[in-house]
């Protein structure tokens, strides 16, 4: 199936066939989606046996554990905080980080092991560092990777700062989202080294960045494939309550009104969510459910100022739209893919990624082609 999809490229069969998925999964686990944003019900290994081999091997990610451990249950919890990726990611991501005989290489969330064993099949233990920020899943991992014979460097870290102790690295790869590529990371690679990780702004779309280390200390490149990973610790993000706003706990309060034709149903594509983000990065939404598909999409800001909504009935081609403070965020969103629009309809593959000492920016087509950012 993988070979199928062109995931799993044959430099890699040799790892996949030593480093069973199955030895880095736990008896319990959550089979996801391909996207990686829902999880169904558990299963276990000691009562559902034949379930739980026909998830592992599943082109699905397994969710491992809920609340940074804090949910023990085995019903769901509130969020999802590690997990065993989904096959044609995990192989996607080696295949781009192009590793080659004798490359050191940093990987940033060690999560069940199983990534990280298959680079020390590949390359040999010594030549792999992985990081995890939670100890009792870094212990875990350590303990399946012992369990095959592969015994690379596990630290215990925020994965944020890296492993300096290690550089210089000739890969670094990252199986945790991020909206900023820590600068550390950049410091620690080697002049030509690889970077690849999952990228993508607080309002939501991700995907995974490729990027080349200069000699002038930039690391540049292209995007290559969407991607859905749960966040770097460090750089989860917290939004403020709706009822926090002005107005919004009576709306519609004072707000403006007026009809738009962009559906909200638009908002929520993937590559729609990237650019919205990218452009306006203090931007995020809500979703209120109603009866029968029908739903209220909010968009608000981070200061707190302003929000809009917008709400969605199947088969209107017309929705209601409420606009509340200084800005009008809908007529943001709104412009924004309009830009969208009229540049070709981007996917990924268009954008790219570039991480300097004093800062970060997304670009179109070319790195001296900026994606504009809407600053208030």
């Amino acid at each position: 199936m993988l070979l199928e999809k062109g995931a799993l490229t044959s430099d890699w069969m040799p790892a996949f066939k030593a480093v069973p998925r199955d030895a880095f999964v736990p008896d319990r686990l959550w089979p996801g989606t391909a996207g990686g944003n829902r999880q169904g019900e558990v299963i276990d290994r000691k009562t559902d046996p034949a379930r739980w081999w026909g998830k592992v091997y599943s082109d699905v990610p397994l969710t491992t554990q809920w609340d940074d451990g804090a949910h023990p249950g085995t019903d769901k919890g509130r969020s999802p905080t590690s997990s065993n990726s989904m096959p044609k990611m995990v192989f996607s991501m080696l295949d781009a980080l192009s590793v080659g005989r004798g490359n050191r290489v940093l990987e940033i969330g060690t999560g069940t092991g199983w990534n990280a064993a298959l680079l020390s099949y590949r390359l040999g233990p010594d030549n792999v560092v992985t990081v995890e920020v939670d100890p009792s899943v870094a212990e875990e991992a350590r303990r399946r990777l012992a369990a095959v014979g592969l015994n690379p460097l596990s630290v215990v870290g925020d994965g944020a700062q890296g492993y300096p102790d290690g550089a210089p690295y000739d890969r670094i790869i990252a199986t945790c989202g991020i909206s900023t590529v820590p600068y550390e990371w950049v410091e620690q690679a080697a002049e030509g080294a690889v970077i690849v990780a999952p990228w993508g702004p607080p309002y939501g779309g991700q995907g995974v960045a490729r990027l080349r280390v200069g000699e002038d200390g930039v690391a540049m490149g292209q995007f290559v494939m969407s991607s859905a990973f749960m966040r770097l610790r460090d750089q989860r993000d917290t939004f403020p309550p709706t009822d926090a706003f002005p107005g919004a706990s009576n709306w519609p309060s004072t707000a403006s009104r007026r009809t738009t034709t962009l559906s909200p149903d638009d908002m929520g594509s993937w590559h729609h969510m990237f650019t919205l983000g990218v452009q306006v990065p203090d931007m995020f939404c809500r979703v209120e459910w109603r009866r029968a598909g029908a739903y209220r999409l909010w968009l608000l800001d981070m200061g707190c100022t302003s929000w809009a909504t917008a709400d969605h009935e199947p088969g209107r081609g017309e929705f209601e739209v409420a606009e509340y403070g200084p800005r009008r965020l809908w007529a943001e969103a709104e412009a924004v893919l309009s830009w969208w629009r009229e540049h070709g309809e981007p996917g990924f593959a268009r954008y790219g990624l570039t991480v300097a000492p004093r800062g970060q920016r997304v670009w179109l087509d070319h790195p001296d082609n900026p994606v504009p950012v809407r600053v208030p």
